[in-house]
């Protein structure tokens, strides 16, 4: 814990630095395959220090994102076999139990299971690792983490442009709480439509 803290407030303070917008590209790439620390913190600080560029920053966060998530899904479909010992051994939230779970929820919501890994607190490296290692559709993977993760970062810009540095803290109180609302909301509106229409 003391090390994901030193990470967090590392993160934070590329904040105060010239390269905080490369770091946050940086930090959305690295985090979707290998970095235990969430690109939120950073955009958040972002976000609230030029709220004027807080759309700007979700698009860099996302484009980031989904870059990363690529090299997530090259990892998985290519190199698991070489690499799995160090993801289950020194990755935070990567374990056998976890990966042996995640296959079973692709062979049957593929396109749902990265989009939720993709918005939720969910480790997202999990998930685009995993992709590649069972080999799931490339193009949906891809439509799902755009989606997924685009909804994320730009409600984090947009509520921050809206209401400024005073959302912030609740942001960070209760934004797994929010994204597992509008999840149970999303999946409960898709089976609404399936089962009216």
């Amino acid at each position: 814990m003391q090390l994901v803290r030193r990470l967090y407030d590392w993160v934070l303070h590329w904040a105060e630095t010239p390269y905080g917008v490369p770091a946050l590209f940086l930090l959305a790439f690295a985090e979707s395959s290998f970095f235990p620390i969430p690109p939120d913190v950073l955009l958040i600080t972002l976000c609230i220090a030029l709220p004027a560029g807080a759309f700007r920053f979700a698009l860099i966060a996302s484009v980031g994102s989904v870059l990363g998530g690529v090299a997530g899904y090259g990892i998985g479909y290519s190199l698991w076999g070489v690499v799995d010992s160090y993801f289950f051994n020194y990755v935070p939230g990567f374990t056998e139990e976890v990966f042996a779970r995640v296959q079973g929820l692709f062979s049957a919501y593929d396109f749902l299971t990265v989009f939720t890994a993709g918005f939720t607190p969910i480790p997202y490296k999990v998930i685009t690792i995993g992709a590649g290692a069972f080999k799931i559709n490339f193009p949906v993977f891809i439509l799902a983490s755009a989606v997924s993760r685009s909804l994320r970062f730009y409600l984090v810009g947009w509520l921050i442009y809206r209401y400024g540095p005073a959302i912030r803290e609740f942001i960070e109180k209760y934004f797994n709480l929010l994204t597992i609302v509008f999840m149970v909301l999303l999946v409960g509106g898709v089976l609404v439509f399936k089962f009216v229409f």
